[in-house]
């Protein structure tokens, strides 16, 4: 299967979306300036665009973000940068005891090979758990409770990450049917 350089620097990242492509990817860290928006869409087509030049091949790129209906709509894409300011307990105390702790768990990867760009986006609501639970996963994943489970992603189980994550039953089926078709048309 033909698939794009992936751009992150985070093995992790690359080894999950591997694994749940069932695919070997190709990927590279590359320094790209970070759009500041809260339009996912907006930030992995700036991403897309400036890592295919950097690199002259077909690229994919993600981000991803999550929204805290009590905050209106942040940290959304910005939770990267709550994150690298704030510990998981900080990003909980947030919000204040009494208020609606739904939020909702968003993400973004964009194709782009010089001249076609795709979206595969996806979003599962649920809520800001009081604290910080398990450790799997990256980012947010210890402090989200996705609707229909008791669990955080940072305790999930591969099984329970199949059933409820977000990129496993949102955007990785849309990406694994988009590039068996690009196998297909290069037959």
């Amino acid at each position: 299967m033909r698939t794009p350089l992936f751009i992150t620097g985070n093995q992790n990242k690359a080894d999950f979306l591997a694994k749940w492509l069932g695919m070997p990817l190709d990927h590279q860290k590359v320094e790209l300036d970070e759009l500041q928006s809260l339009d996912l869409h907006e930030i992995v087509e700036h991403k897309a665009r400036q890592a295919y030049e950097i690199v002259q091949r077909p690229v994919l790129v993600e981000d991803a973000g999550l929204i805290i209906s009590a905050l209106g709509r942040l940290p959304g894409p910005f939770v990267k940068w709550f994150l690298e300011e704030l510990t998981l307990e900080q990003l909980c105390n947030l919000v204040p005891e009494g208020v609606s702790r739904n939020a909702t768990a968003m993400v973004d990867f964009c194709w782009f090979n010089g001249a076609e760009i795709r979206f595969f986006d996806g979003a599962v609501d649920g809520l800001l758990a009081p604290s910080p639970r398990g450790t799997a996963g990256f980012g947010f994943d210890p402090v989200f409770i996705p609707d229909g489970s008791q669990h955080t992603y940072g305790e999930m189980t591969d099984d329970e990450v199949a059933l409820f994550g977000v990129r496993t039953t949102k955007v990785f089926p849309q990406l694994r049917e988009f590039f068996q078709s690009l196998d297909n048309a290069a037959k």
